[in-house]
């Protein structure tokens, strides 16, 4: 279905990293409000709603990570999370949970100034090393998912896709669905070929996922 990462080592090292510590670091609701650069952090994006609260809580075993809630646009802000730290208080990693795009029960003000904040960080944000999308399995990419893949793809901003609701689906829908949202990145220049179908309930493609992102963090350091 989706290609796993080739070193079976990084599934043991994704299992360790995301068993450590995670720590909130930071919150920056304002483009000049950003903390000081440290790291590569992983940035996870997605429309509102799409579960990316609960896969962000099952990825680092923690229950009360990102507040998930079934009001659409909870998360209102750039929240930083130190992973890997050590006992000199260095950082492995940071992850980054960004404000649900699309449908949010607030006026259009503020959702302008969430799109002016999401603009200027994946802009201007050296040590970002990769955006995960997450798009709800049971209905693929929409119009709102393609809006974001350009600004990446503006950006030059490495993003990768993950399929959630993987449990959800019948296993005939499956396979078409990685086929059809293939397709939908063929001609993207930023984005990541390989994709990743995941459940935060049964836990399904949590331990690709971990293993993908230690992938990506020894990439970067080759």
């Amino acid at each position: 279905m989706t290609q796993p990462p080739e070193n079976d080592d990084y599934f043991e090292e994704g299992r360790r990293l995301f068993a450590g510590p995670c720590e909130f670091i930071f919150a920056s609701a304002r483009p000049d409000d950003l903390p000081p650069a440290g790291p590569p952090e992983i940035a996870f994006a997605g429309r509102s709603n799409v579960g990316k609260s609960s896969l962000l809580n099952a990825l680092t075993n923690r229950k009360t990570l990102a507040r998930v809630s079934n009001t659409p646009g909870r998360t209102q802000q750039l929240n930083f999370f130190a992973m890997g730290v050590g006992a000199n208080g260095g950082e492995r990693l940071r992850l980054v949970d960004m404000p649900g795009y699309g449908y949010a029960a607030v006026g259009k003000e503020k959702i302008a100034s969430w799109t002016r904040l999401m603009q200027d960080y994946l802009r201007g944000r050296a040590t970002l090393a990769r955006v995960f999308i997450l798009v709800d399995g049971r209905r693929g990419v929409r119009d709102v998912d393609e809006e974001m893949f350009d600004l990446l793809d503006r950006s030059a901003v490495s993003y990768q896709i993950v399929l959630t609701k993987y449990d959800e689906l019948k296993v005939s829908e499956r396979a078409p669905m990685v086929e059809a949202t293939r397709a939908a990145l063929s001609r993207r220049p930023a984005a990541y070929p390989e994709l990743v179908f995941t459940s935060s309930h049964s836990g399904e493609g949590i331990a690709q996922l971990r293993a993908s992102i230690v992938q990506l963090l020894h990439e970067r350091n080759a």
